[in-house]
Formats: C-alpha cells, sequence, structure tokens
C-alpha cells in the first residue's frame, strides 16, 4: 500500500516565480538612462496594420520635444509619470513574440512620444532586435533626426516619417518647432536608400489646405525611398487626456475629418506619383 504524505494543516504551497516582466527591478541610475541600459516608456502593445507592416510590438517612449495641437497622446510629452524600465526586459518581450512576427511579417516599431528623444535605449533595442532577425520601424517626427547615427539606422528596417505640414510657418504652429530639421532628416535616410512611409495627419482647417497637402506631396516626391503615404483623419479620440492633464486643447471644437476630404487629400499625394492607399 503507498503511504500518504499528510501535510501539516499550517503548510503553505510555494508561491509561483514571477514573471521577469513584471517583477520590479532594481531602480536605474542616471548613468543607465545615459548609456541606454534603462529607458522611460508609457506602454506598450500588439496590433495589426498600424505602426508598420504586420503584427507590430510597438513601445511607446516617453517624451517628446513637438507639441502637435493634434496629438492624441499629450500624456507622452513628459517623463515625469513615465515608467523606468530595463532595456534587457523589453528584449525578452521581443524574443516572446519572435513567432508571431514569423508568421505575419510583423516586428518592432519604437514609437512615442518621440523615440529619438532617448537615443542610447532606441539604438540599444533597436539592435538587439535587428540580431535576432526581427523587423525594426521607427516612428519619428524626424525633428531629432541627427540624434541617429548611422549605425543606429542600420539597424532600421523601416522609418514611419511624420511630416505635419508642407512649410516652416504651418510647420512651427503646428508643432511649435521648425521644419528643417525634419526635411535634413528625410534628405539623410534618402541618400542612405532607407525605406519610408510618409505619415501626413489631415486636420480640418490646420492642415487641410490643398496648398499645403500639395507642399508635403512635393516634398515626399522628391524622396525615392517613399514606399508610402498614409493621410490619418484628424480624430478627437486624445481630447479627453489634455483636459485630465490640464493642457489647453487649440482643437476643442475642430470637427473630424470626413471621408471625403481624405479622399480629397490621397488625390493630391496620387497627382505626385506617390502610393497612397485610399
Amino acid at each position: 500500500m503507498t503511504a500518504c504524505l499528510h501535510l501539516p494543516n499550517h503548510s503553505t504551497a510555494i508561491p509561483p516565480v514571477p514573471d521577469p516582466l513584471s517583477a520590479p527591478p532594481a531602480k536605474p541610475e542616471p548613468r543607465d538612462f545615459r548609456e541606454g541600459r534603462a529607458g522611460f516608456l508609457h506602454s506598450w502593445d500588439m496590433v495589426t496594420a498600424v505602426n508598420g507592416p504586420g503584427t507590430r510590438l510597438t513601445y511607446f517612449l516617453a517624451g517628446c520635444p513637438l507639441r502637435c495641437q493634434y496629438c492624441h497622446n499629450p500624456d507622452t510629452f513628459g517623463q515625469d509619470q513615465a515608467e523606468q524600465v530595463w532595456a534587457e526586459d523589453l528584449i525578452r518581450r521581443i524574443r516572446r513574440y519572435q513567432s508571431s512576427f514569423n508568421l505575419t511579417g510583423g516586428g518592432l516599431t519604437l514609437s512615442g512620444g518621440e523615440p529619438l528623444l532617448q537615443p542610447a535605449f532606441t539604438a540599444g533595442l533597436f539592435r538587439e532586435a535587428h540580431r535576432l532577425g526581427v523587423h525594426t520601424c521607427l516612428d519619428t517626427s524626424g525633428f531629432l533626426g541627427a540624434l541617429a547615427d548611422d549605425q543606429m539606422l542600420a539597424d532600421i528596417d523601416l522609418v514611419l516619417l511624420d511630416l505635419k505640414a508642407g512649410d516652416e510657418s504651418l510647420y512651427r504652429q503646428v508643432t511649435t518647432q521648425t521644419l528643417a530639421p525634419t526635411l535634413a532628416f528625410g534628405n539623410r535616410l534618402a541618400a542612405l536608400h532607407k525605406p519610408v512611409w510618409i505619415r501626413f495627419v489631415l486636420v480640418p482647417g490646420l492642415t487641410d489646405h490643398p496648398d499645403n497637402i500639395r507642399a508635403v506631396a512635393l516634398k515626399a516626391a522628391a524622396w525615392p525611398n517613399v514606399a508610402r503615404v498614409d493621410v490619418l483623419p484628424f480624430h478627437q479620440m486624445g481630447r479627453h487626456k489634455w483636459a485630465e492633464l490640464g493642457l489647453p486643447y487649440q482643437l476643442a471644437d475642430t470637427p473630424e475629418a470626413t471621408r471625403e476630404q481624405v479622399e480629397q487629400a490621397v488625390a493630391i499625394f496620387r497627382s505626385q506619383g506617390l502610393n497612397c492607399p485610399g
């Protein structure tokens, strides 16, 4: 007869091993951020056909030098409330989803905020993802493109470049910053033959004038490495965040872009020979 082992009533089960992605690590030091071992993360998501091809693991990094009137994530402007994370933990999650990337042709996208505000952290994540054979994508305004060195760009397979306006005056009105750095970054990407998707947000009464759309289209058409242009219709889904943060929201009375307005913008981009899905 097999003997039975009876545990005393006061015994407790062995606790499960915590998930390393959720276990609180030691707090990073300033040097860890400077050298890219740690960074500031707003959030992350697994999405399809939004931030690049296939299913994308998208890390939204915190901090941005622009103050776009239509930003739907103003909570990424600063880093004070962001999560401090270790690069190795984010890389571990990349490995976890490799099979999904292989099945869908997806990969890793770094968005924000502005990933280039944390160049060492961004470079390290791209370097390791590239080493793993994972498709890499940078979603950026290009304003800090000078902080992306040649090695970082070598580890990036695709750049989503936000071209927010076609001239300096309107660009400054939309973002509070200047257009020239973005154009310089676009020229550099073109010289490197780096694949680029242009993204343009269509805001009624702000960016929707045909002259502005045409100016954006002409700049995009001058770069032979631009594979497509996406016209993104303005929406009000981020409006509540501005109120919660106590920030003035200048587009409270702006209507969302209509299908007809989007189609008119698409037609202008196509007239310049650009691939612009409707």
